[in-house]
């Protein structure tokens, strides 16, 4: 669909482009080629804009030409965030109409009970270590944190592809520390496969808090899925996460980590449990009002 070719050939089964994702591997130059064509067609574009910095790059250069084309090209923006809004209305001159994204726990999960247990249970999922994550600076505080409060344990997920020579996810020495750790009794470490929707869910309600690693990005779906869940979250005070929805903060940028916030951050979400929770009347609510400003903005464009 980012060929131009695509968009020649299907011009006549749509009447607005929405992007959201998928044009990483375009160079600015196909980007341009694509406006082109979607001007030659008369079909408007709609972009929101989630990232602000490319979670997946280490290099900002070529996420912030493909959005140097993209922001200024675009006929109407969104993004999620207060924040957001104003980094694009400072960087480009362009308003943006902040949305806040939906639910993403489908509607039945929105009302399952969290199951009880005795202890306090802090994760930190690894995943396969994007460029943004710093897990291992993080889960060396939280072990440390984690021993100084009754009850609480630390539990670590990451991917198999971090171990693996071959993978374009290698990060050797990961594992490594982490398995020392876990037979130390510092933590717990699951290393899996991704997890399906299922096995995500009832991964993150079986926790008491997250911590999301990021030392840089804008905002998070992962989030958003705990407050679906009643699953707190520590978020970093990189992007505009804590903008998203109600979360405890503390200091991890590209400058490095505070670890005196993150071990604050951990005891507050300790002594404030339960963490919040979506209501599920108002998320539903919140759907319907999203899903009309899309409306109204779509019909604007027509």
């Amino acid at each position: 669909m980012l060929d131009p070719g695509w968009v020649d050939e299907h011009a006549d089964s749509f009447d607005v482009f929405h992007l959201h994702f998928g044009f990483d591997a375009q160079t600015p130059s196909r980007l341009d080629d694509l406006l082109t064509a979607l001007r030659g067609n008369g079909k408007p574009l709609v972009y929101t804009v989630h990232d602000l910095a490319n979670p997946h790059h280490h290099d900002e250069g070529e996420h912030r030409a493909q959005l140097d084309v993209l922001v200024p090209g675009a006929d109407r923006l969104i993004t999620l965030t207060p924040g957001a809004a104003r980094e694009i209305a400072a960087r480009w001159g362009r308003t943006a109409t902040v949305l806040p994204h939906p639910h993403v726990v489908e509607p039945d999960g929105l009302l399952r009970p969290r199951p009880p247990h005795d202890t306090f249970r802090v994760g930190l999922h690894a995943k396969s270590i994007r460029p943004n994550m710093a897990p291992l600076p993080v889960v060396r505080v939280l072990a440390d944190a984690v021993a100084e409060l009754p009850g609480a344990v630390l539990r670590v997920d990451c991917h198999p592809d971090v171990d693996d020579a071959e993978s374009h996810w290698y990060a050797p020495g990961v594992l490594d520390e982490l398995r020392s750790m876990s037979r130390e009794g510092r933590l717990e470490l699951s290393v899996h496969d991704y997890f399906d929707d299922d096995a995500l869910w009832d991964y993150l309600i079986g926790l008491d808090v997250s911590v999301l690693p990021y030392r840089f990005g804008t905002h998070s779906g992962w989030l958003d899925a705990c407050y679906d869940l009643g699953t707190a979250v520590i978020a970093p005070s990189c992007g505009f996460y804590a903008q998203q929805r109600p979360c405890f903060t503390y200091g991890h940028d590209r400058r490095g980590l505070d670890a005196a916030s993150l071990r604050d951050a951990l005891r507050r979400a300790y002594e404030e449990r339960p963490g919040p929770r979506a209501d599920p009347v108002e998320r539903g609510a919140e759907r319907v009002r999203i899903a009309r400003a899309h409306e109204l903005l779509y019909a604007d464009l027509l």
